[in-house]
């Protein structure tokens, strides 16, 4: 008798990734509501969202903590990473599951440091379970400066961070960054545009969300996952709650495990 090895199918995982930029909860009216984005949020129904621009005990959004908060009305797991430090005020960036889910890495990105500092950016880095798939996922938020991207999209692409991620993983976020730029081609020259994919080829306009002409949101997966579909989020809702769109991608997720058993044959 010898043991033969079958190969299975492999198993893929369906998970819905998003990420909203949302500029501390203040609407394109003015009104301070992480009520409303977590409306938004419910309504995109994701299994994970990473969150950008987020206000934590800061005077001008009414001292809230707007991670839990919008956790708490969905009923998810919350990590939070400050970019910004002022005393007990903090601002940064933010990733939400209804999965299980653990930090791996919080950090700051190169920034500018002439006689006008620019503003403080960094990445924060999650594990998350869904089903039986195990999915790395980065969010961040780039700055306004073209040399400044470039210098965080390095950082982010090198050894500290992507070059430590195990497949499957996305990078998520605010990259600040259209199609044609050198940032955006660095990441889609290593990763799947999840957006590109999912709507063949017509990907739509994230920012503003009022009158949408620029694709600045950007979800980029490694090569290992499927994308069956994408899509901006453009209703009344999302046109008020933040100056960006969300943006949403459905994936499907190679499953840990073995997929190869062994079998007993007998010879002949």
């Amino acid at each position: 008798m010898q043991m033969t090895r079958i190969t299975q199918p492999s198993i893929q995982v369906p998970v819905t990734l998003a990420t909203y930029n949302v500029r501390r909860c203040l609407g394109t009216d003015r009104r301070l509501s992480p009520e409303r984005i977590a409306e938004v949020i419910a309504d995109c129904d994701a299994d994970i969202v990473a969150l950008q621009e987020i206000d934590v005990g800061r005077l001008r959004s009414g001292g809230v903590d707007q991670t839990l908060l919008i956790a708490d009305k969905l009923g998810f797991t919350s990590h939070f990473h400050p970019a910004l430090r002022i005393e007990e005020e903090q601002y940064g960036d933010a990733v939400l599951t209804r999965c299980p889910s653990r930090l791996v890495k919080v950090g700051l990105l190169p920034g500018l440091r002439n006689l006008w500092p620019s503003e403080p950016r960094g990445a924060i880095w999650v594990e998350a379970m869904v089903g039986g798939a195990r999915l790395q996922v980065i969010n961040t938020h780039f700055g306004l400066g073209r040399r400044e991207r470039r210098a965080q999209a390095v950082a982010l692409l090198g050894g500290d961070w992507i070059e430590r991620c195990q497949p499957p993983y996305a990078v998520v976020g605010d990259l600040n960054s259209l199609p044609h730029g050198s940032v955006y081609r660095s990441f889609a020259a290593r990763l799947s545009d999840a957006h590109l994919a999912g709507t063949q080829g017509r990907p739509a306009p994230t920012f503003p969300s009022r009158r949408p002409m620029l694709r600045i949101d950007h979800i980029f997966v490694s090569d290992d996952i499927e994308v069956t579909s994408a899509e901006v989020v453009r209703s009344p809702l999302t046109r008020v709650a933040s100056d960006h769109l969300p943006l949403i991608a459905q994936l499907r997720i190679p499953a840990e495990g073995d997929k190869t058993d062994l079998v007993n044959s007998h010879e002949r």
